[in-house]
Protein backbone atom coordinates (compact mmCIF):
# COMPACT_ATOMS: atom_id res chain seq x y z
CA UNK A 1 0.00 0.00 0.00
CA UNK A 2 1.21 3.08 -0.49
CA UNK A 3 -0.38 6.05 1.57
CA UNK A 4 -1.43 9.51 -0.09
CA UNK A 5 0.33 12.34 1.46
CA UNK A 6 -1.94 15.40 0.69
CA UNK A 7 -1.86 19.35 1.97
CA UNK A 8 -4.58 20.56 3.84
CA UNK A 9 -5.40 23.08 6.64
CA UNK A 10 -3.88 22.87 10.06
CA UNK A 11 -6.33 24.51 11.91
CA UNK A 12 -10.02 23.54 11.60
CA UNK A 13 -12.81 23.87 13.33
CA UNK A 14 -15.59 20.99 13.65
CA UNK A 15 -18.49 22.33 12.04
CA UNK A 16 -22.45 20.78 12.40
CA UNK A 17 -23.89 21.28 8.76
CA UNK A 18 -27.45 20.70 8.86
CA UNK A 19 -29.31 18.25 6.48
CA UNK A 20 -32.81 19.37 5.20
CA UNK A 21 -35.65 17.25 5.69
CA UNK A 22 -35.79 16.26 2.02
CA UNK A 23 -31.93 14.87 2.79
CA UNK A 24 -33.08 11.97 5.59
CA UNK A 25 -33.35 8.82 3.25
CA UNK A 26 -30.92 6.74 3.75
CA UNK A 27 -27.59 7.16 3.37
CA UNK A 28 -25.00 4.89 1.78
CA UNK A 29 -22.04 3.39 3.38
CA UNK A 30 -20.09 5.69 1.32
CA UNK A 31 -21.92 8.76 2.40
CA UNK A 32 -21.52 8.19 5.91
CA UNK A 33 -17.75 7.48 5.79
CA UNK A 34 -17.89 11.15 3.96
CA UNK A 35 -20.05 12.59 6.43
CA UNK A 36 -17.33 12.54 9.39
CA UNK A 37 -14.70 14.08 7.93
CA UNK A 38 -16.90 16.51 6.12
CA UNK A 39 -18.58 17.79 8.91
CA UNK A 40 -14.87 19.00 9.97
CA UNK A 41 -14.28 21.40 7.74
CA UNK A 42 -14.79 25.25 8.84
CA UNK A 43 -16.84 25.96 5.76
CA UNK A 44 -20.66 25.31 5.38
CA UNK A 45 -21.21 23.03 1.90
CA UNK A 46 -22.49 24.68 -1.16
CA UNK A 47 -23.29 21.92 -3.43
CA UNK A 48 -24.31 18.27 -3.25
CA UNK A 49 -22.98 15.60 -5.85
CA UNK A 50 -25.22 13.13 -6.73
CA UNK A 51 -22.43 9.76 -7.47
CA UNK A 52 -23.11 6.05 -7.83
CA UNK A 53 -26.78 6.35 -5.76
CA UNK A 54 -25.29 8.25 -3.10
CA UNK A 55 -25.16 12.05 -2.36
CA UNK A 56 -22.18 14.01 -0.96
CA UNK A 57 -22.68 17.60 0.61
CA UNK A 58 -19.55 18.80 -0.02
CA UNK A 59 -17.54 22.39 -1.31
CA UNK A 60 -17.01 22.96 -4.86
CA UNK A 61 -13.87 25.17 -4.25
CA UNK A 62 -11.64 21.77 -3.86
CA UNK A 63 -13.70 20.11 -6.30
CA UNK A 64 -13.04 22.61 -9.37
CA UNK A 65 -9.70 22.89 -8.32
CA UNK A 66 -8.61 19.66 -9.12
CA UNK A 67 -11.72 17.78 -11.06
CA UNK A 68 -11.66 19.15 -14.91
CA UNK A 69 -15.02 17.63 -15.06
CA UNK A 70 -16.42 19.37 -12.29
CA UNK A 71 -15.17 22.90 -13.72
CA UNK A 72 -16.92 22.35 -16.73
CA UNK A 73 -20.14 21.67 -15.10
CA UNK A 74 -19.67 24.87 -12.96
CA UNK A 75 -18.69 26.76 -15.51
CA UNK A 76 -21.89 25.83 -17.75
CA UNK A 77 -24.33 25.36 -15.36
CA UNK A 78 -26.90 28.59 -14.39
CA UNK A 79 -27.22 30.08 -11.05
CA UNK A 80 -29.98 27.87 -9.93
CA UNK A 81 -28.53 24.49 -11.19
CA UNK A 82 -25.00 24.98 -9.29
CA UNK A 83 -26.16 23.55 -5.54
CA UNK A 84 -27.27 19.86 -6.97
CA UNK A 85 -24.47 17.76 -9.85
CA UNK A 86 -25.46 14.39 -10.69
CA UNK A 87 -22.39 12.08 -11.90
CA UNK A 88 -24.84 9.00 -12.12
CA UNK A 89 -22.66 7.12 -14.30
CA UNK A 90 -19.43 7.72 -12.58
CA UNK A 91 -16.53 4.35 -12.66
CA UNK A 92 -16.47 3.09 -9.79
CA UNK A 93 -19.74 4.43 -8.17
CA UNK A 94 -20.10 5.93 -4.62
CA UNK A 95 -16.70 4.64 -3.55
CA UNK A 96 -14.66 5.42 -6.67
CA UNK A 97 -15.88 9.02 -6.13
CA UNK A 98 -15.64 9.13 -2.74
CA UNK A 99 -11.85 8.19 -2.68
CA UNK A 100 -11.19 11.28 -5.62
CA UNK A 101 -13.42 13.63 -3.11
CA UNK A 102 -10.88 12.88 -0.62
CA UNK A 103 -8.06 13.62 -2.89
CA UNK A 104 -9.32 17.07 -3.40
CA UNK A 105 -9.83 18.07 -0.30
CA UNK A 106 -6.40 16.38 1.47
CA UNK A 107 -7.76 13.73 2.89
CA UNK A 108 -4.76 10.75 3.46
CA UNK A 109 -5.07 7.30 2.10
CA UNK A 110 -3.35 3.94 0.81
CA UNK A 111 -3.43 3.29 -2.98
CA UNK A 112 -2.95 -0.26 -3.28
CA UNK A 113 -3.66 -3.21 -5.73
CA UNK A 114 -7.32 -3.48 -4.96
CA UNK A 115 -8.34 -0.06 -5.52
CA UNK A 116 -5.71 0.82 -8.43
CA UNK A 117 -7.94 0.38 -11.10
CA UNK A 118 -10.92 1.87 -9.76
CA UNK A 119 -8.73 5.01 -8.88
CA UNK A 120 -7.26 5.55 -12.52
CA UNK A 121 -10.58 5.40 -14.12
CA UNK A 122 -11.94 7.71 -12.02
CA UNK A 123 -9.42 10.30 -11.72
CA UNK A 124 -9.53 10.09 -16.09
CA UNK A 125 -13.46 10.36 -16.09
CA UNK A 126 -13.28 13.41 -13.58
CA UNK A 127 -10.37 14.95 -15.51
CA UNK A 128 -8.26 15.11 -12.73
CA UNK A 129 -4.96 15.82 -14.87
CA UNK A 130 -1.91 17.89 -14.28
CA UNK A 131 -3.68 20.94 -16.12
CA UNK A 132 -5.39 21.51 -13.73
CA UNK A 133 -3.11 21.09 -10.79
CA UNK A 134 0.39 19.60 -10.21
CA UNK A 135 0.46 16.05 -9.19
CA UNK A 136 -3.05 15.63 -9.58
CA UNK A 137 -4.49 11.74 -9.38
CA UNK A 138 -4.08 10.82 -12.93
CA UNK A 139 -0.51 11.16 -12.56
CA UNK A 140 -0.16 9.40 -9.23
CA UNK A 141 -2.32 6.86 -10.49
CA UNK A 142 0.33 6.25 -13.18
CA UNK A 143 2.80 6.23 -11.46
CA UNK A 144 1.78 3.39 -8.70
CA UNK A 145 0.72 1.13 -11.76
CA UNK A 146 4.00 1.41 -13.47
CA UNK A 147 6.28 1.10 -10.94
CA UNK A 148 4.07 -1.24 -8.68
CA UNK A 149 0.99 -2.87 -9.97
CA UNK A 150 2.52 -4.05 -13.30
CA UNK A 151 5.48 -5.47 -12.05
CA UNK A 152 4.39 -8.84 -10.42
CA UNK A 153 2.34 -11.41 -12.37
CA UNK A 154 -0.34 -11.70 -8.95
CA UNK A 155 -0.54 -7.44 -9.33
CA UNK A 156 -1.48 -7.46 -13.09
CA UNK A 157 -4.01 -10.26 -12.81
CA UNK A 158 -5.70 -8.78 -9.85
CA UNK A 159 -5.59 -5.33 -11.40
CA UNK A 160 -6.79 -6.97 -14.99
CA UNK A 161 -9.21 -8.82 -12.82
CA UNK A 162 -10.99 -5.88 -11.51
CA UNK A 163 -11.05 -3.86 -14.42
CA UNK A 164 -13.05 -6.15 -16.20
CA UNK A 165 -15.74 -4.12 -13.97
CA UNK A 166 -14.75 -0.13 -15.22
CA UNK A 167 -15.34 -1.41 -18.87
CA UNK A 168 -15.04 0.52 -21.23
CA UNK A 169 -13.31 3.18 -19.13
CA UNK A 170 -10.49 0.48 -18.18
CA UNK A 171 -9.67 0.02 -22.12
CA UNK A 172 -10.09 4.34 -22.71
CA UNK A 173 -7.19 4.37 -20.51
CA UNK A 174 -5.31 1.19 -21.94
CA UNK A 175 -5.65 -0.68 -17.80
CA UNK A 176 -6.33 -3.23 -19.98
CA UNK A 177 -3.91 -4.07 -22.80
CA UNK A 178 -1.08 -3.21 -20.56
CA UNK A 179 -1.86 -5.57 -17.75
CA UNK A 180 -2.72 -7.89 -20.60
CA UNK A 181 1.24 -7.23 -21.88
CA UNK A 182 2.46 -7.47 -18.81
CA UNK A 183 1.05 -10.88 -17.66
CA UNK A 184 1.77 -12.35 -21.18
CA UNK A 185 5.94 -11.06 -20.68
CA UNK A 186 6.04 -12.10 -16.79
CA UNK A 187 4.94 -15.51 -17.59
CA UNK A 188 6.52 -16.52 -20.76
CA UNK A 189 10.03 -15.08 -19.07
CA UNK A 190 9.29 -17.19 -15.99
CA UNK A 191 8.19 -20.56 -18.30
CA UNK A 192 11.63 -20.36 -20.29
CA UNK A 193 13.61 -20.10 -16.85
CA UNK A 194 11.81 -22.77 -15.74
CA UNK A 195 12.09 -24.69 -19.23
CA UNK A 196 16.36 -23.74 -18.61
CA UNK A 197 16.27 -25.25 -14.85
CA UNK A 198 14.59 -28.66 -16.09
CA UNK A 199 17.76 -29.51 -17.79
CA UNK A 200 20.08 -29.07 -14.45
CA UNK A 201 17.15 -29.82 -12.18
CA UNK A 202 13.68 -31.81 -11.52
CA UNK A 203 11.39 -30.18 -14.54
CA UNK A 204 8.47 -28.39 -13.27
CA UNK A 205 4.57 -28.70 -13.04
CA UNK A 206 3.60 -27.16 -16.78
CA UNK A 207 0.59 -25.38 -14.86
CA UNK A 208 1.90 -22.76 -12.06
CA UNK A 209 0.58 -20.90 -9.42
CA UNK A 210 -0.53 -18.20 -11.77
CA UNK A 211 -2.83 -20.25 -14.38
CA UNK A 212 -5.19 -20.58 -11.15
CA UNK A 213 -5.75 -16.72 -11.00
CA UNK A 214 -6.33 -16.60 -14.80
CA UNK A 215 -9.45 -18.83 -13.71
CA UNK A 216 -11.31 -15.52 -12.45
CA UNK A 217 -11.08 -14.02 -15.66
CA UNK A 218 -14.00 -13.27 -17.96
CA UNK A 219 -13.76 -15.74 -21.10
CA UNK A 220 -12.96 -12.89 -23.16
CA UNK A 221 -9.94 -11.43 -20.91
CA UNK A 222 -8.80 -14.69 -20.79
CA UNK A 223 -8.67 -15.08 -24.26
CA UNK A 224 -6.96 -12.17 -24.56
CA UNK A 225 -4.35 -13.08 -22.37
CA UNK A 226 -3.59 -16.68 -23.94
CA UNK A 227 -3.46 -15.06 -27.75
CA UNK A 228 -0.61 -12.54 -26.47
CA UNK A 229 1.43 -15.28 -24.28
CA UNK A 230 1.20 -17.44 -27.74
CA UNK A 231 2.33 -14.52 -29.52
CA UNK A 232 5.14 -14.27 -27.40
CA UNK A 233 5.99 -17.68 -28.20
CA UNK A 234 4.50 -19.53 -24.88
CA UNK A 235 4.48 -23.00 -26.17
CA UNK A 236 0.92 -24.22 -27.13
CA UNK A 237 1.03 -27.47 -25.71
CA UNK A 238 1.30 -26.13 -21.73
CA UNK A 239 -1.95 -24.11 -22.43
CA UNK A 240 -3.89 -27.19 -22.39
CA UNK A 241 -3.60 -27.39 -18.72
CA UNK A 242 -4.83 -23.83 -18.29
CA UNK A 243 -7.73 -24.07 -20.65
CA UNK A 244 -8.77 -27.55 -18.79
CA UNK A 245 -8.63 -25.52 -15.28
CA UNK A 246 -10.28 -22.48 -16.69
CA UNK A 247 -13.33 -25.03 -18.00
CA UNK A 248 -14.00 -27.03 -14.92
CA UNK A 249 -14.29 -23.66 -12.99
CA UNK A 250 -16.64 -22.36 -15.19
CA UNK A 251 -18.48 -25.81 -15.88
CA UNK A 252 -18.41 -26.42 -12.52
CA UNK A 253 -22.33 -27.55 -10.94
CA UNK A 254 -23.87 -27.52 -13.97
CA UNK A 255 -26.75 -30.60 -14.47
CA UNK A 256 -25.34 -31.70 -17.88
CA UNK A 257 -26.14 -35.20 -17.67
CA UNK A 258 -29.19 -37.11 -17.47
CA UNK A 259 -32.44 -37.20 -19.06
CA UNK A 260 -35.06 -34.97 -18.31
CA UNK A 261 -35.68 -31.22 -19.34
CA UNK A 262 -32.34 -28.35 -18.87
CA UNK A 263 -32.23 -26.98 -15.69
CA UNK A 264 -29.93 -23.92 -16.69
CA UNK A 265 -32.08 -20.43 -17.60
CA UNK A 266 -31.42 -18.82 -21.01
CA UNK A 267 -29.57 -16.02 -19.81
CA UNK A 268 -26.67 -18.64 -17.67
CA UNK A 269 -26.55 -20.95 -21.07
CA UNK A 270 -25.77 -18.30 -23.18
CA UNK A 271 -22.74 -17.44 -21.42
CA UNK A 272 -21.94 -20.77 -21.06
CA UNK A 273 -22.23 -21.67 -24.65
CA UNK A 274 -19.49 -19.22 -25.40
CA UNK A 275 -17.03 -20.11 -23.31
CA UNK A 276 -17.36 -23.36 -24.79
CA UNK A 277 -16.78 -21.95 -27.88
CA UNK A 278 -14.25 -19.75 -26.81
CA UNK A 279 -12.13 -22.78 -25.15
CA UNK A 280 -12.76 -24.74 -28.11
CA UNK A 281 -11.20 -22.32 -30.49
CA UNK A 282 -7.85 -22.15 -27.90
CA UNK A 283 -7.04 -25.58 -28.07
CA UNK A 284 -3.76 -26.65 -28.78
CA UNK A 285 -3.56 -28.03 -32.76
CA UNK A 286 -0.82 -30.33 -31.62
CA UNK A 287 -2.00 -33.99 -31.26
CA UNK A 288 -2.38 -35.84 -27.68
CA UNK A 289 -2.09 -32.02 -26.21
CA UNK A 290 -5.55 -32.81 -24.40
CA UNK A 291 -6.77 -35.85 -22.89
CA UNK A 292 -9.59 -37.27 -24.33
CA UNK A 293 -11.44 -37.81 -21.09
CA UNK A 294 -11.27 -33.68 -21.04
CA UNK A 295 -12.06 -33.46 -25.07
CA UNK A 296 -15.60 -36.02 -24.13
CA UNK A 297 -16.39 -33.64 -21.48
CA UNK A 298 -16.49 -30.79 -23.87
CA UNK A 299 -18.19 -33.02 -26.38
CA UNK A 300 -20.91 -33.37 -23.96
CA UNK A 301 -21.31 -30.08 -22.57
CA UNK A 302 -21.07 -28.39 -26.28
CA UNK A 303 -23.79 -30.86 -26.87
CA UNK A 304 -26.46 -30.21 -24.09
CA UNK A 305 -25.40 -26.52 -24.83
CA UNK A 306 -25.59 -26.77 -28.24
CA UNK A 307 -23.11 -25.05 -29.44
CA UNK A 308 -22.12 -24.16 -33.24
CA UNK A 309 -22.02 -27.62 -35.55
CA UNK A 310 -18.34 -26.50 -36.29
CA UNK A 311 -17.71 -26.38 -32.62
CA UNK A 312 -18.87 -30.25 -32.43
CA UNK A 313 -17.62 -31.68 -35.49
CA UNK A 314 -14.02 -30.58 -34.71
CA UNK A 315 -14.24 -32.05 -31.20
CA UNK A 316 -15.73 -34.85 -32.52
CA UNK A 317 -12.09 -35.07 -35.28
CA UNK A 318 -9.95 -34.51 -32.33
CA UNK A 319 -11.51 -37.45 -30.32
CA UNK A 320 -11.28 -39.61 -33.56
CA UNK A 321 -7.82 -38.97 -33.67
CA UNK A 322 -7.10 -40.26 -30.27
CA UNK A 323 -9.72 -43.02 -30.24
CA UNK A 324 -6.78 -45.55 -28.96
CA UNK A 325 -6.44 -43.75 -25.83
CA UNK A 326 -9.85 -43.67 -25.27
CA UNK A 327 -11.97 -45.80 -22.39
CA UNK A 328 -15.30 -46.96 -22.58
CA UNK A 329 -17.14 -44.18 -20.29
CA UNK A 330 -15.75 -41.44 -22.83
CA UNK A 331 -18.00 -42.91 -25.32
CA UNK A 332 -20.74 -43.14 -23.01
CA UNK A 333 -22.26 -39.82 -24.67
CA UNK A 334 -25.88 -39.38 -22.61
CA UNK A 335 -28.22 -38.58 -25.65
CA UNK A 336 -29.66 -34.43 -25.03
CA UNK A 337 -32.65 -35.11 -27.74
CA UNK A 338 -34.93 -35.28 -24.68
CA UNK A 339 -37.53 -37.06 -27.62
CA UNK A 340 -37.37 -40.64 -25.75
CA UNK A 341 -34.83 -42.07 -28.19
CA UNK A 342 -31.57 -43.67 -27.68
CA UNK A 343 -30.25 -43.69 -24.16
CA UNK A 344 -26.59 -42.92 -25.56
CA UNK A 345 -25.95 -40.43 -28.56
CA UNK A 346 -24.75 -43.47 -30.92
CA UNK A 347 -24.47 -41.10 -33.88
CA UNK A 348 -21.61 -39.12 -32.55
CA UNK A 349 -19.45 -42.39 -31.56
CA UNK A 350 -20.35 -43.27 -34.98
CA UNK A 351 -18.74 -39.65 -36.81
CA UNK A 352 -16.12 -40.38 -34.41
CA UNK A 353 -15.45 -43.80 -34.86
CA UNK A 354 -15.15 -42.95 -38.95
CA UNK A 355 -13.08 -39.43 -38.35
CA UNK A 356 -10.53 -42.54 -36.47
CA UNK A 357 -10.56 -44.76 -39.71
CA UNK A 358 -10.62 -41.76 -41.99
CA UNK A 359 -7.36 -40.79 -40.41
CA UNK A 360 -6.17 -43.97 -40.11
CA UNK A 361 -6.51 -44.92 -43.75
CA UNK A 362 -4.58 -41.28 -45.24
CA UNK A 363 -1.55 -41.91 -42.75
CA UNK A 364 -1.45 -45.70 -43.49
CA UNK A 365 -1.21 -45.91 -39.38
CA UNK A 366 -2.18 -49.79 -39.51
CA UNK A 367 -0.21 -50.23 -35.76
CA UNK A 368 -1.36 -52.11 -32.41
CA UNK A 369 -4.26 -49.31 -31.71
CA UNK A 370 -6.07 -50.99 -34.45
CA UNK A 371 -6.56 -53.97 -31.91
CA UNK A 372 -7.51 -50.95 -28.98
CA UNK A 373 -10.00 -49.47 -30.92
CA UNK A 374 -11.61 -52.65 -32.35
CA UNK A 375 -12.22 -54.02 -28.85
CA UNK A 376 -13.23 -50.50 -27.43
CA UNK A 377 -16.04 -50.41 -30.07
CA UNK A 378 -16.87 -53.80 -29.31
CA UNK A 379 -17.56 -53.10 -25.35
CA UNK A 380 -19.80 -50.21 -26.72
CA UNK A 381 -21.73 -52.42 -29.02
CA UNK A 382 -22.31 -54.47 -25.85
CA UNK A 383 -23.05 -51.80 -23.64
CA UNK A 384 -25.83 -50.16 -26.31
CA UNK A 385 -27.01 -53.27 -27.30
CA UNK A 386 -29.68 -53.78 -24.25
CA UNK A 387 -31.21 -50.62 -25.21
CA UNK A 388 -34.46 -51.70 -26.53
CA UNK A 389 -34.71 -47.88 -28.37
CA UNK A 390 -31.94 -49.11 -30.54
CA UNK A 391 -32.74 -49.84 -33.83
CA UNK A 392 -31.30 -52.38 -36.30
CA UNK A 393 -30.05 -50.33 -38.90
CA UNK A 394 -28.20 -48.13 -36.31
CA UNK A 395 -26.55 -51.16 -34.46
CA UNK A 396 -25.79 -52.82 -38.02
CA UNK A 397 -24.26 -49.41 -39.68
CA UNK A 398 -22.04 -48.72 -36.06
CA UNK A 399 -21.04 -52.84 -35.74
CA UNK A 400 -19.94 -52.35 -39.44
CA UNK A 401 -17.74 -49.69 -38.50
CA UNK A 402 -15.03 -52.47 -35.94
CA UNK A 403 -12.42 -53.08 -38.97
CA UNK A 404 -12.37 -57.29 -39.77
CA UNK A 405 -8.76 -56.89 -39.50
CA UNK A 406 -8.68 -55.66 -35.71
CA UNK A 407 -10.77 -58.60 -34.83
CA UNK A 408 -8.65 -62.20 -34.67
CA UNK A 409 -11.37 -63.74 -32.86
CA UNK A 410 -14.91 -62.83 -33.41
CA UNK A 411 -16.07 -63.22 -29.71
CA UNK A 412 -16.59 -59.74 -28.65
CA UNK A 413 -18.83 -59.63 -32.01
CA UNK A 414 -20.77 -62.21 -30.60
CA UNK A 415 -21.40 -61.27 -27.36
CA UNK A 416 -23.04 -57.90 -28.61
CA UNK A 417 -25.13 -59.49 -31.00
CA UNK A 418 -26.07 -62.21 -28.48
CA UNK A 419 -27.04 -59.15 -25.77
CA UNK A 420 -28.95 -57.26 -28.35
CA UNK A 421 -30.50 -60.52 -29.28
CA UNK A 422 -32.15 -61.07 -25.80
CA UNK A 423 -33.20 -57.31 -25.47
CA UNK A 424 -34.99 -57.27 -28.71
CA UNK A 425 -36.64 -60.57 -28.49
CA UNK A 426 -39.44 -59.35 -31.75
CA UNK A 427 -36.64 -59.52 -34.28
CA UNK A 428 -38.00 -60.89 -37.44
CA UNK A 429 -35.64 -63.92 -38.71
CA UNK A 430 -34.77 -61.77 -41.84
CA UNK A 431 -33.99 -58.79 -39.12
CA UNK A 432 -31.76 -61.68 -37.07
CA UNK A 433 -29.88 -63.22 -40.55
CA UNK A 434 -29.13 -59.68 -40.49
CA UNK A 435 -27.61 -58.81 -37.45
CA UNK A 436 -25.83 -61.96 -37.37
CA UNK A 437 -24.12 -61.60 -40.75
CA UNK A 438 -21.74 -59.33 -39.10
CA UNK A 439 -19.53 -61.86 -37.55
CA UNK A 440 -17.57 -64.53 -39.37
CA UNK A 441 -18.21 -68.18 -37.37
CA UNK A 442 -14.99 -69.32 -38.56
CA UNK A 443 -13.61 -67.18 -35.92
CA UNK A 444 -15.40 -67.40 -33.22
CA UNK A 445 -13.82 -69.42 -30.24
CA UNK A 446 -14.55 -73.13 -28.83
CA UNK A 447 -16.62 -70.93 -25.83
CA UNK A 448 -18.01 -69.15 -28.05
CA UNK A 449 -19.09 -71.76 -30.50
CA UNK A 450 -20.17 -73.92 -27.53
CA UNK A 451 -22.83 -70.99 -26.51
CA UNK A 452 -23.93 -70.73 -29.68
CA UNK A 453 -24.62 -74.09 -30.26
CA UNK A 454 -27.03 -73.74 -27.43
CA UNK A 455 -28.97 -71.22 -28.12
CA UNK A 456 -32.37 -70.62 -29.02
CA UNK A 457 -31.80 -66.93 -30.17
CA UNK A 458 -29.89 -67.53 -33.10
CA UNK A 459 -30.99 -68.46 -36.53
CA UNK A 460 -30.72 -72.02 -37.65
CA UNK A 461 -28.25 -71.26 -40.43
CA UNK A 462 -26.17 -69.73 -37.71
CA UNK A 463 -26.19 -72.49 -35.74
CA UNK A 464 -25.50 -74.92 -38.64
CA UNK A 465 -22.39 -72.42 -39.55
CA UNK A 466 -21.06 -72.51 -36.30
CA UNK A 467 -21.39 -76.22 -35.72
CA UNK A 468 -20.01 -77.12 -39.61
CA UNK A 469 -16.89 -74.66 -38.68
CA UNK A 470 -16.39 -76.49 -35.00
CA UNK A 471 -16.25 -79.82 -36.62
CA UNK A 472 -13.72 -78.81 -39.52
CA UNK A 473 -11.60 -77.19 -37.05
CA UNK A 474 -11.62 -80.71 -35.27
CA UNK A 475 -11.01 -82.50 -38.24
CA UNK A 476 -8.11 -80.20 -38.67
CA UNK A 477 -6.47 -80.68 -35.27
CA UNK A 478 -7.09 -84.74 -35.69
CA UNK A 479 -4.82 -84.60 -38.84
CA UNK A 480 -2.01 -82.67 -37.73
CA UNK A 481 -2.38 -84.95 -34.60
CA UNK A 482 -1.88 -88.03 -36.48
CA UNK A 483 0.89 -87.37 -39.09
CA UNK A 484 3.55 -89.73 -39.05
CA UNK A 485 6.41 -88.27 -37.46
CA UNK A 486 5.23 -85.39 -35.82
CA UNK A 487 6.65 -84.77 -32.71
CA UNK A 488 4.62 -83.57 -29.81
CA UNK A 489 5.78 -80.20 -29.57
CA UNK A 490 5.04 -79.02 -32.77
CA UNK A 491 1.92 -80.80 -32.85
CA UNK A 492 0.76 -78.90 -29.31
CA UNK A 493 2.08 -75.43 -31.34
CA UNK A 494 -0.29 -76.21 -33.97
CA UNK A 495 -3.72 -76.99 -31.56
CA UNK A 496 -6.05 -74.30 -31.28
CA UNK A 497 -7.44 -75.48 -28.25
CA UNK A 498 -4.15 -75.76 -25.73
CA UNK A 499 -5.50 -78.46 -23.41
CA UNK A 500 -4.11 -80.47 -21.50
CA UNK A 501 -4.14 -84.52 -22.17
CA UNK A 502 -2.17 -87.14 -20.25
CA UNK A 503 -1.09 -89.28 -23.44
CA UNK A 504 -1.54 -88.13 -27.14
CA UNK A 505 -3.94 -91.59 -27.17
CA UNK A 506 -6.48 -89.67 -24.98
CA UNK A 507 -6.35 -86.84 -27.07
CA UNK A 508 -6.74 -88.40 -30.06
CA UNK A 509 -9.58 -90.15 -28.35
CA UNK A 510 -11.45 -87.25 -27.12
CA UNK A 511 -10.97 -85.43 -30.29
CA UNK A 512 -13.00 -88.05 -31.67
CA UNK A 513 -15.84 -88.28 -29.14
CA UNK A 514 -16.42 -84.66 -29.70
CA UNK A 515 -16.40 -85.01 -33.78
CA UNK A 516 -18.85 -87.40 -33.54
CA UNK A 517 -21.38 -85.50 -31.10
CA UNK A 518 -20.99 -82.72 -33.65
CA UNK A 519 -21.57 -85.17 -36.80
CA UNK A 520 -24.89 -85.97 -34.64
CA UNK A 521 -25.43 -82.66 -33.32
CA UNK A 522 -25.27 -81.03 -36.94
CA UNK A 523 -27.43 -84.30 -38.65
CA UNK A 524 -30.28 -82.97 -36.48
CA UNK A 525 -29.88 -79.17 -37.83
CA UNK A 526 -29.98 -79.92 -41.43
CA UNK A 527 -33.03 -82.24 -40.89
CA UNK A 528 -34.74 -79.12 -38.72
CA UNK A 529 -33.50 -76.96 -41.72
CA UNK A 530 -35.23 -79.69 -44.26
CA UNK A 531 -38.36 -79.26 -42.54
CA UNK A 532 -38.42 -75.61 -42.35
CA UNK A 533 -37.47 -75.67 -46.01
CA UNK A 534 -40.47 -77.50 -47.01
CA UNK A 535 -42.96 -75.22 -49.15
CA UNK A 536 -46.64 -75.19 -47.63
CA UNK A 537 -49.76 -75.93 -50.14
CA UNK A 538 -50.11 -72.59 -50.97
CA UNK A 539 -46.77 -71.18 -51.87
CA UNK A 540 -43.93 -71.72 -54.34
CA UNK A 541 -41.41 -73.41 -53.05
CA UNK A 542 -38.16 -71.63 -51.54
CA UNK A 543 -34.70 -73.56 -51.17
CA UNK A 544 -31.63 -72.29 -49.38
CA UNK A 545 -28.80 -73.16 -50.42
CA UNK A 546 -26.51 -75.15 -48.59
CA UNK A 547 -23.51 -77.05 -49.07
CA UNK A 548 -22.38 -80.48 -47.70
CA UNK A 549 -18.64 -79.42 -47.47
CA UNK A 550 -19.43 -75.80 -46.77
CA UNK A 551 -21.93 -73.48 -45.88
CA UNK A 552 -22.06 -69.93 -47.35
CA UNK A 553 -20.04 -67.08 -45.19
CA UNK A 554 -21.92 -64.33 -43.87
CA UNK A 555 -22.20 -61.71 -45.89
CA UNK A 556 -19.82 -58.45 -45.59
CA UNK A 557 -19.96 -54.86 -45.77
CA UNK A 558 -17.25 -53.07 -47.56
CA UNK A 559 -16.53 -51.09 -44.44
CA UNK A 560 -15.34 -54.15 -42.98
CA UNK A 561 -12.24 -54.23 -45.43
CA UNK A 562 -10.90 -50.97 -44.85
CA UNK A 563 -7.66 -51.69 -42.32
CA UNK A 564 -4.93 -53.95 -43.63
CA UNK A 565 -2.94 -55.28 -39.65
CA UNK A 566 -4.74 -57.74 -37.57
CA UNK A 567 -5.33 -57.36 -33.83
CA UNK A 568 -6.14 -59.71 -31.10
CA UNK A 569 -9.52 -59.80 -29.14
CA UNK A 570 -10.33 -61.45 -25.13
CA UNK A 571 -11.62 -64.95 -25.33
CA UNK A 572 -14.33 -66.16 -23.64
CA UNK A 573 -13.24 -67.69 -20.54
CA UNK A 574 -13.90 -71.58 -19.85
CA UNK A 575 -15.30 -72.33 -16.26
CA UNK A 576 -13.85 -76.01 -16.96
CA UNK A 577 -10.42 -75.26 -17.49
CA UNK A 578 -9.88 -72.16 -14.64
CA UNK A 579 -10.52 -71.99 -10.76
CA UNK A 580 -13.39 -70.71 -9.56
CA UNK A 581 -11.71 -67.87 -8.25
CA UNK A 582 -10.18 -67.09 -11.40
CA UNK A 583 -13.72 -66.90 -12.66
CA UNK A 584 -15.00 -64.70 -10.11
CA UNK A 585 -11.94 -62.31 -11.17
CA UNK A 586 -12.37 -62.20 -14.70
CA UNK A 587 -15.88 -62.79 -15.30
CA UNK A 588 -17.14 -60.13 -12.73
CA UNK A 589 -18.45 -57.29 -14.39
CA UNK A 590 -18.52 -53.73 -13.05
CA UNK A 591 -21.17 -52.08 -12.41
CA UNK A 592 -24.06 -51.44 -14.58
CA UNK A 593 -21.69 -52.89 -17.37
CA UNK A 594 -22.95 -55.95 -19.25
CA UNK A 595 -19.88 -58.56 -19.73
CA UNK A 596 -21.29 -61.60 -20.15
CA UNK A 597 -23.94 -63.39 -22.32
CA UNK A 598 -26.83 -64.90 -20.80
Amino acid sequence: MVEVELDKDDESAETSIPISSKKKQHLTNAMKRTSEWIFSQEIPSDVTIDAGGASFTLHKFPLVSKCGYIRKVVSEASEDDLSNIGIPDIPGGAEGFELAAKFCYGINFEIGIDNIAMLRCVAEYLEMTEDYAIGNLVGRTEAYLNEVATKSLSGAVSVLHLSEDLLPMSEKVKLVSRCIDAISSIVCKESHENLNSSFRSHPKPVVDWWAEDLTFLRIDIFQRVIMAMISRGFKQYAIGPVLMLYAQKSLRGLETFGRGRKKINPKQEHEKRVVLETIVSLLPREKNAMSVSFLSMLLRSAIYFETTVACRLGLEKRMGLQLCQAVLDDLLIPSYSFTGDTLFDVDTVQRIMMNYLEYEMDENHFDDDMERVGKLMESYLAEIASDRNLTVSRFISLAELIPEQARITEDGMYRSIDIYMKAHPTLSDMEKKKVCSLMDCQKLSREACAHAAQSDRLPVQTVVQVLYYEQQRLRDVMSVSLTPGESPARSSNLDVYPATFATPTEEISGLRRENEELKAELSKLKMRLRELEKPSDNTTPVTIPFSANRPPLPRKSFINSVSKKLGRLSPFVRSDEVKPSDVKARMKPAKDRRHSIS
